[in-house]
Order: C-alpha cells, then sequence, then structure tokens
C-alpha cells in the first residue's frame, strides 16, 4: 500500500500533541480498553477518568464485574448518563467469564458478539489493546475523513464506507497504523472540531480537501441530541439517583418521581426504566436489578 501523506502528517503530530490519557500508556490492558470505551461514548474524556479509575479499581477482571450484582454496577456508573451502557457492561463480563475463560477477545467477529459492543468499540479493542491492524472509526475520524477526503464541513450519517475510507491511509505496519488510527481521533477531538477548527494548527491542512475549497461551511444535518432539561433523560436519571441513594433497601414506586411536574413524563420514564432492565419491581417496591 502506498504511503497516505495524511498518515505521514498525522503520525508525528499525534507523538508531539497526543494528551496523555490512561487507556493511552503502556500496560493498560484489554479489559481496561475495553471500559473506557462503554464510558466514553457520548461522554467527555474529564468525567470518564475519574469514573474509570474507580470502576477498575473495583473490578480489575471482567470476571471481578461478572461476580457482583447488576445493580452494583448501574451504581458505580453514577452520573456518567446512559446506564443502559453499565448494564451491557456488565453483561459483557459475564460473557466473557463464560466464553473465553475471563480473558477479553482478541478477534473482531467475538467483540462484536458480546453485548453493547459494536464496529467502533471492537475495533478499538483490537487495535489498541491488542496492536492489530483495522481501521477505527469514532465520530471526530469521521468529521476528520469527512473534511480531509471529501471536502465537507461534517460528516453524513455513519456508513461502512467510512471503514473503508480510514484503511486506505492507514500504514501497512500494524504499530504504525494504531498510530494514525489514535492521531485521527485526537485530531478531530482536539482541532478539527465541530464547531470552531482550528486549521491553522492543524498538521494535514495541506492535504485537506476541504481546506483547499476554501473551508465552505454546510449546516451538520444530523439529528441533534434533545435537550437535558426537562426531558425523559433527566426523569430516568432522577429515578436512578434514588434508587442508588436507597440500594440495597428497594423503594415503594409511587414515591419515584413523585414531585415531577409531567406526570405522563413521569410514568413514561419509569416505564422505561423498566423496559431497559434498569429497575426491578416486587409487588409496590422497586429497586435496582439483581
Amino acid at each position: 500500500m502506498p504511503d497516505s501523506p495524511l498518515a505521514d502528517a498525522l503520525a508525528p503530530w499525534y507523538r508531539r500533541e497526543a494528551r496523555d490519557l490512561p487507556w493511552r500508556r503502556p500496560g493498560f490492558g484489554a479489559w481496561g480498553t475495553l471500559v473506557s470505551e462503554f464510558m466514553l461514548q457520548q461522554t467527555p474524556v474529564a468525567r470518564v477518568i475519574p469514573r474509570l479509575e474507580t470502576w477498575l479499581a473495583r473490578w480489575p477482571t471482567p470476571t471481578d464485574l461478572a461476580a457482583s450484582a447488576p445493580a452494583d454496577a448501574v451504581t458505580q456508573w453514577a452520573d456518567l448518563g446512559y446506564p443502559r451502557r453499565a448494564l451491557w457492561l456488565h453483561s459483557a463480563a459475564i460473557e466473557i467469564r463464560d466464553r473465553h475463560a475471563g480473558v477479553v477477545p482478541r478477534d473482531v467477529d467475538a467483540l462484536l458478539a458480546l453485548t453493547g459492543i459494536g464496529d467502533y468499540t471492537a475495533r478499538a479493542v483490537a487495535v489498541f489493546a491488542y496492536g492489530d491492524r483495522h481501521p477505527v472509526v469514532d465520530t471526530n475520524t469521521r468529521r476528520v475523513l469527512a473534511r480531509a477526503l471529501d471536502g465537507k464541513a461534517h460528516p453524513g450519517t455513519a456508513h461502512r464506507r467510512d471503514l473503508t475510507q480510514m484503511a486506505s491511509i492507514l500504514p501497512e505496519p500494524a504499530a504504525e497504523a494504531a498510530v494514525v488510527n489514535a492521531a485521527a481521533m485526537e485530531l478531530g477531538q482536539t482541532v478539527c472540531t465541530a464547531r470552531s477548527p482550528r486549521c491553522d494548527a492543524c498538521p494535514i491542512r495541506h492535504h485537506c480537501a476541504w481546506v483547499a475549497a476554501g473551508s465552505p461551511w454546510t449546516e451538520d444535518t444530523r439529528r441533534k441530541q434533545a435537550r437535558y432539561e426537562g426531558s425523559d433523560r433527566q426523569a430516568r436519571g432522577r429515578a436512578l439517583k434514588a434508587l442508588r441513594a436507597s440500594d440495597p433497601d428497594p423503594l415503594p414506586q409511587d414515591v419515584l418521581l413523585a414531585d415531577w411536574p409531567d406526570r405522563a413524563q413521569r410514568d413514561r420514564a419509569i416505564a422505561s426504566l423498566f423496559d431497559d432492565g434498569l429497575i426491578a419491581s416486587d409487588g409496590e417496591l422497586v429497586s435496582l436489578p439483581r
């Protein structure tokens, strides 16, 4: 495969500028990488780091987590948001214990077969924990590719084509490919940002189709996340917070969100928590899942 000018510029930039993050340190391990990737989905790095450290101190292996109740995982997840991820991670830990003798698998297909793991997470573990050569594409990478290769301000809907594009710029050596994968994500997170890209500081600006076209700004047409304040998500979070505070003691269901102003929203939020398996009922009492 011929050298890519994007890769040639990204790799040395990353080695100079990359942030010092726990999951990038030598010896971090596949389990730590897997947990960090679950936590980093839709959650800022600064909020993840302290939760990650606490989680791994409590459950240093998948088998340790698998031996705990789902309620413990939901409680430990605390305020990271999207708490179904805690249940998915707990289920994945059980599957790793039972199917893979407690060792996080290396094979991408085996990783994809675990609960809660998609294309990005499976490849991230295979590449960053095990050193294998695969394209790794997250939201930040997709933005870098859209600008550098397609000349567009924002990426469209996620597509398998993103993996093909990323593969096209990877160096052949697996170790260098891992660096370029990480560099593209880092660039999108810190320089090639969605709203205020710092093109003057970008190592690939001379190879960027969007810059060459004059950086034409187009609207980001992807669906925006709904406002949190007053949302179903806020109601769900409030209910889970009350259950975490009372755990292991259950609460009467009618006290959950008793002061929530919108009764229909309250009922909808609680019903969705039942549907997601995040709360359980024993008659008139409710608790975290056991």
